[in-house]
């Protein structure tokens, strides 16, 4: 039975119910709206509406409620009630009897559900706070067992300097810290309870909605009711966080698919996030991290889709809000499936050394290098950088790297080269030099991956 039937002498085209109907995603926030009605009943029993006894006897019947959907929470899809809210309620009557019409009092479906949503929200951003930081804890293990291993860094997808494949590893790190400390912002905005604020003007009883909120684990109450209603923010920004996360796990992804392909051959991945070809025996294709750039798209569609939803509504609640729903559901479901794919993916990754080596020798990576030991000899670098990218040229004719050339051939471009520029060209040479903070100097790589050790309590 519907919660709204008293107005209507006809009843719904079949047709509309199932076009209106939400249960079948929203069944998920069962939980959610029981430990909601829960602290609602409390409430009520502060105003007096329900006896303190009513209220443990409508306690009791959810907290069995809530025991039955946690064991088989796909079960509800069997009813025919429009949402889960109305599925809740048939629940209770049944177990209570009238007592359980009692409960809606001065409630409506419109803070419930704003309810309902943002105390699933902040469920699902503890679990992806836990997966955020196992997915740093990874690449910063892999970056540690990883220190020594030279590899080309890349601009423009040229060969541009050596670095090492630990940096690579930390680059990530860094980029899930800041995905991290977005979450937890979005944690601390959504940590007001719309629970009280009714249909649009607020409930007609004067419940404590402070006291409320602190039942629901929500560190305060909303300050307007309108805005209560129909704010989604937090819907915008999960699918905002979600969306930039997505674009680092694609990145990610596309690096290592890069960096595993015949052409480059700079990792080996685990025959458990690969599979074969159906005709090419010899094939071990990347699909872990191919569906991982994949699904990046889907997420970013639900927050655009959201963003148009909202766009033009008018305050407050509008039916088109019930679209918030399936977005975020899949857009958080693939966030965190991704990451967790992504920590098995790091899970028996090769980092194939001499293969990272010969290509860091190539492409003349080391003539930054040059350059600054001209620079360090009193030449200006513009004229400096001149000097080298002739050098390069006739290193490219001769089809030899650079520190190849012979000391006279050096000589021909500017005659402060010496003998020392040999030591100044070596790959380690490059790596030490770079030893800012940040840098790829072994010290400052070594230092970075302690801090983030003591960060992430690995």
């Amino acid at each position: 039975m519907a919660l709204w039937g008293g107005r209507f002498s006809q009843a719904a085209d079949q047709r509309f119910k199932l076009f209106n109907d939400s249960l079948r995603f929203d069944y998920r926030l069962a939980e959610q709206d029981i430990i909601g009605s829960v602290a609602w009943s409390k409430a009520l029993v502060t105003v007096n509406v329900l006896t303190a006894e009513e209220q443990k006897k409508l306690e009791k019947a959810l907290d069995e409620l809530l025991v039955e959907v946690q064991a088989e929470p796909e079960a509800i899809l069997a009813s025919d009630a429009e949402d889960i809210h109305s599925w809740v309620e048939q629940k209770l009557i049944g177990k209570v009897g009238d007592l359980g019409k009692k409960l809606h009092t001065g409630r409506s479906r419109n803070d419930q559900v704003a309810t309902d949503l943002k105390l699933w929200c902040k469920v699902q951003v503890g679990l992806l706070l836990n997966a955020v930081k196992e997915l740093q804890q990874a690449l910063v293990i892999t970056a540690e067992q990883n220190q020594d291993a030279v590899m080309p860094g890349y601009t423009h997808l040229q060969r541009a300097q050596p670095v090492t494949f630990a940096h690579w590893c930390l680059a990530y790190t860094e980029m899930l810290a800041r995905d991290e400390s977005r979450l937890q912002d979005a944690l601390k905005r959504m940590d007001t309870s719309p629970l009280g604020s009714g249909a649009l003007a607020g409930t007609a009883y004067p419940i404590d909605r402070d006291q409320l909120a602190g039942w629901l684990g929500f560190s305060v109450a909303t300050r307007n009711s309108l805005d209560s209603v129909s704010d989604r923010d937090h819907v915008l920004e999960l699918l905002s966080d979600a969306s930039i996360s997505m674009v680092h796990l694609s990145r990610f992804a596309e690096d290592l698919i890069f960096f595993n392909s015949g052409e480059s051959g700079f990792v080996e991945l685990s025959d458990r996030v690969t599979s074969g070809s159906s005709l090419m025996p010899q094939k071990k294709n990347p699909d872990a991290l191919e569906l991982i750039r994949g699904k990046c798209g889907r997420v970013q569609g639900a927050l655009s889709g959201m963003l148009m939803t909202l766009k033009g509504l008018p305050l407050a609640y509008n039916k088109d809000m019930q679209e918030d729903k399936e977005g975020i559901f899949d857009a958080l479901d693939t966030w965190l499936d991704c990451l967790h794919m992504a920590v098995l993916v790091l899970d028996g990754i090769q980092v194939k050394r001499p293969r990272c080596q010969e290509a860091a020798q190539q492409g003349y990576a080391n003539a930054t290098e040059l350059a600054d030991y001209l620079v360090a000899k009193g030449i200006p670098f513009r004229e400096a950088h001149h000097i080298v990218g002739s050098a390069v040229l006739e290193a490219i004719k001769q089809g030899k790297a650079l520190e190849a050339l012979s000391l006279s051939q050096l000589k021909q471009f500017n005659a402060v080269i010496d003998e020392d520029v040999y030591s100044a060209l070596s790959l380690q040479s490059c790596l030490e030099k770079r030893c800012a903070k940040g840098g790829v100097n072994p010290r400052q790589v070594a230092s970075a991956i302690n801090a983030a050790k003591v960060r992430l309590d690995i």
